[in-house]
């Protein structure tokens, strides 16, 4: 299922990054990121197992070999900020 990722810190995780769980298990994959210039964080979408797509699960992006802790969020990242008139 296709979710929000929030890496923890500062470090953008980019497409193609492999999700894993606590456990090391595959969980998903990124297919974008980047910094988020709304959110004033890195932030990320992809897609993971339906069994760990609920907000607040801990994942793990493997980037360059360094796992960075990641959290499910819902999309989208911000509010919209219109109304309908």
């Amino acid at each position: 299922q296709r979710v929000g990722l929030k890496p923890d810190g500062r470090q953008p995780v980019r497409a193609g990054a492999t999700l894993v769980d606590a456990g090391g298990n595959p969980a998903g994959h990124v297919t974008s990121g980047g910094f988020g210039p709304s959110t004033g964080h890195p932030v990320a979408m992809g897609y993971v197992n339906i069994a760990l797509a609920k907000a607040g699960t801990k994942l793990f992006a493997d980037v360059r070999g360094t796992k960075i802790p990641i959290d499910v969020t819902s999309l989208p990242f911000t509010p919209h900020r219109y109304r309908k008139g």
